[in-house]
């Protein structure tokens, strides 16, 4: 008999991607290029970047780094905010204590050549 994968059982395992975004040094010059040359209708926008919810539900981002001018960033899906963090953590991660905004729970880490990545929960919506 085969054992269950824990990682499709565990608390904390990745589900899916929330967002694929391209960090920018000037986000409303790329907001302009997606909206007005690409033709993509931002569905969130602030100051420092903005979301674009795509016909088949993906969403794509871009945002100003502090810490970066280009690259690209993966927001990973999880079903449980602490518990993904504590497994990745115990797994060696270094991942930033999770912060919280109006929509979602989100920590920050690094793979091992530089990349980085959000491990993310929405918040459920009414």
């Amino acid at each position: 008999m085969s054992q269950p994968d824990a990682t499709k059982t565990a608390p904390g395992r990745i589900v899916g991607i929330d967002i694929a975004a391209m960090l920018v040094a000037d986000p409303q010059r790329s907001i302009a290029f997606y909206r007005d040359v690409l033709g993509m209708t931002p569905t969130a926008e602030q100051a420092r970047g903005a979301e674009f919810t795509l016909p088949d539900g993906s969403t794509f981002g871009v945002w100003r780094d502090e810490n970066a001018t280009s690259g690209s960033v993966m927001m990973f899906a999880v079903d449980d905010i602490d518990a993904a963090i504590a497994r990745f953590r115990k797994n060696g991660a270094t991942l930033t204590d999770p912060m919280e905004t109006l929509v979602c729970h989100m920590a920050f880490g690094k793979d091992p050549d530089g990349n980085g990545f959000v491990i993310h929960k929405r918040k459920v919506r009414d």
